[in-house]
């Protein structure tokens, strides 16, 4: 039987879902907590519980991520269910981005083995079960541009989440990098 918790957030109520000490779905933060749990709930079957230690530290985790804090995820044990070889690629090399770094979809194609799949990519991250521990929004177009988000609040939310975790583009700091995503210059 698949559980799960609604818990508060600096960005909202998002919501986990578990089967186990697996985290088998989560949600951002919808219009209102009743939406974000529904979503949960239409697509797990899920019924509220209260979350075993394993789930309880990934949520206080998520939270401390969203206040902030340079919190790495990876510790937290996923079920994707069945996927693909390459859909399994892409969200272990999305898995692996640190906190506050970016990759582009090409970046993650290459890394899989041919920088053509990056539509591909972008179509696997798009139906990412588990936003946030899989950092789909750590994943951006060329040139740092920020594209596609399918989570609440689309790109919004993906910049605001990269500005809460400070996200820098281009590795070194520039003449512009003390400036939020949105208004620096795109190469």
């Amino acid at each position: 039987m698949v559980k799960l918790a609604l818990f508060p957030t600096a960005i909202g109520d998002c919501c986990i879902a578990w089967r186990g000490d697996k985290v088998v779905a989560a949600s951002l933060p919808e219009e209102t907590p009743a939406a974000t749990t529904a979503r949960i709930v239409k697509r797990t079957g899920a019924e509220r519980a209260k979350p075993p230690p394993a789930i309880d530290r990934a949520i206080q985790s998520i939270a401390a991520l969203f206040d902030g804090e340079k919190v790495d995820l990876s510790f937290v044990a996923c079920d994707l269910g069945e996927v693909d070889a390459f859909t399994a690629k892409v969200y272990a090399i999305t898995r692996a981005i640190p906190v506050g770094e970016t990759l582009t979809y090409g970046d993650v194609a290459l890394q899989i083995g041919n920088k053509l799949f990056a539509q591909r990519v972008g179509q696997v991250l798009g139906r990412n079960p588990i936003p946030i521990i899989v950092p789909c929004h750590r994943v951006v177009g060329a040139n740092g541009k920020l594209t596609g988000f399918s989570a609440p609040g689309g790109v919004e939310t993906k910049f605001k989440m990269l500005e809460i975790e400070g996200a820098q583009f281009g590795g070194a700091a520039t003449l512009f990098g003390d400036l939020p995503l949105a208004v620096k210059p795109q190469k």
